[in-house]
């Protein structure tokens, strides 16, 4: 990319070019994997699309400013058999279900992206974009978060869901809530909810209304002591997102965030007294890798003596640096991390952007680099790396293709996703019926005819292999927690390359469909 200042209007002729805006582009007919140029990558126009993909997520009744103008009102009675508002939210995946524990997630992320990478976010224009996708999320959050000892953790019954194929206008499936209480725990959904809304207190908690900013606080401390003193586990209490990883992590990541929003001495003595845990993997069910950053960050920084979780982020960061030594993560021939051939693409994007928020860390805290095993890394070696997947996921891959919808000129066509393949309300205004749409929709061959710009789907095989086949959905799906991860990690990208780009927002010129 060049580093000069261009004029906007060739500016944004080549973001036109070059972030993928033939969106209704056929297939390469040649088939061809010829990779695409490092030069030509718009992380611009990347950045843009992935936050617009949470536009086309949205469940509830839309705004006037919404720009993914295939999607239309939805679920707007969700919650009313409890006399509950639960409208909003995001969708999960492909699917029409809201599911709490990982959208929560999500918001955790895309606040921690906010704030991070503000200056990066806000020199691409989009830095209001990425807070009406936080505000959105964290507002259902809120709502969903009804009484001290109480969090509705989904709207919707997955069984029925996943044997129907309806866009979310159509949906007549059974809007089921559950819901966790003093009764019936999930402390890892809760302490999700309290880290999600504290990292969105402090994105919001400078704004001259303060009203919102106070109302996420108070949510959050809430939650997080429903989430310590009912302590039980969500896998007794889900029929989806089950936690496998236990409760302490999610304790350990709400805690850490309560602490950054607050500086109550509660927060940190809970990270001093329970400290331990370890993952090669940061997920929306296994937090210790995103515990360990936020209480090194604050660790190098002087302010607290957390070493121990210094120690747990640099043994995460070894398992997943090649030629570290350690052999328990791996890469694809082409480069990409590969922690499992289900949606591996989550645990892609999470890892990258740690390793980015680590090597910042490492750098303004001249700590100098990380020695594992085998080898030592320095700040730029870690950034590097994490460069590179996102360079991957964009195009600089086997396939020669990107693995973000409406970026470059080759990219997946058949994403497994209800609505995206399923022609709009507004082009197609009678009802879709669940068994139309799995017998006309689902199994055809044809492109989705509603490009749902930004989606990053699961990703390759082990062999950097993708079919871009609508029914499989561990590498044709994309999901909230993806894109979350993915949007911090191209902001990175973006002030390592200190590409220069226009003073307006060029979203509603890339997101014409």
């Amino acid at each position: 990319m060049a580093n000069s200042i261009m004029p906007v209007k060739v500016w944004v002729l080549m973001a036109l070019m070059c972030a993928g805006t033939g969106l209704d582009a056929v297939d390469d007919a040649a088939g061809s994997r010829e990779k695409i140029s490092l030069s030509s990558l718009n992380y611009h126009g990347a950045l843009a699309k992935s936050i617009l993909f949470f536009e086309g997520q949205r469940s509830g009744r839309l705004p006037a400013n919404q720009r993914a103008k295939w999607r239309g009102d939805s679920a707007l009675n969700d919650g009313q058999d409890q006399n509950v508002n639960l409208t909003g939210g995001y969708y999960d995946a492909g699917d029409n279900v809201k599911f709490v524990f990982p959208m929560a997630f999500s918001i955790t992320l895309l606040s921690w992206s906010a704030m991070e990478y503000r200056d990066e976010v806000a020199a691409a224009g989009q830095l209001r974009h990425l807070r009406s996708a936080i505000e959105w999320g964290a507002d259902f959050l809120l709502r969903a978060h009804t009484a001290p000892t109480t969090l509705y953790t989904q709207v919707g019954d997955g069984n029925a869901d996943h044997q129907c194929w309806e866009r979310p206008e159509d949906m007549d499936t059974p809007r089921t809530l559950y819901k966790i209480t003093e009764n019936s725990p999930g402390s890892e959904a809760a302490g999700e909810a309290a880290a999600a809304l504290a990292a969105a207190y402090l994105v919001f908690r400078d704004d001259r209304d303060k009203t919102f900013a106070t109302q996420l606080l108070s949510a959050s401390r809430s939650l997080f002591d429903f989430a310590n003193i009912y302590r039980e586990s969500f896998q007794s209490s889900c029929p989806f997102y089950c936690s496998y990883s236990g409760f302490q992590d999610e304790l350990q990541w709400a805690s850490a965030w309560l602490y950054r929003a607050t500086r109550d001495r509660k927060y940190l003595d809970f990270l001093q007294n329970n400290q331990g845990g370890s993952s090669n993997m940061f997920s929306w069910d296994n937090k210790y890798p995103g515990a360990q950053m936020l209480a090194t960050q604050e660790y190098l920084a002087g302010r607290t003596e957390l070493e121990g979780y210094k120690r747990g982020l640099d043994s995460f960061v070894c398992a997943v640096m090649p030629n570290s030594g350690n052999t328990q993560i791996r890469t694809t021939p082409g480069g990409l991390l590969f922690t499992s051939d289900s949606v591996n693409m989550q645990y892609t994007t999470t890892a990258t952007l740690l390793l980015f928020i680590y090597s910042k860390t490492l750098s303004s805290s001249n700590s100098g680099g990380l020695q594992c095993s085998a080898a030592t890394f320095s700040p730029d070696d870690i950034s590097s790396f994490a460069a590179s997947q996102v360079d991957y996921i964009l195009g600089d891959n086997p396939m020669g293709m990107s693995y973000m919808a409406g970026f470059s000129s080759k990219f997946p066509r058949r994403i497994h996703h209800r609505g995206s393949s399923i022609p709009s309300i507004k082009a197609l205004p009678r009802k879709v019926t669940c068994n139309e749409g799995f017998s006309s929709w689902f199994p055809t061959s044809n492109p989705n005819p509603n490009t749902h710009v930004g989606a990053i789907v699961g990703g390759p095989d082990g062999n950097d292999q993708f079919s871009d086949n609508r029914g499989d959905s561990t590498h044709s799906e994309p999901t909230t927690y993806i894109n979350a991860a993915f949007v911090g990690a191209c902001a990175a990208v973006l002030g390592q390359n200190q590409v220069q780009g226009p003073v307006g927002d060029i979203a509603p010129v890339i997101s014409s469909n």
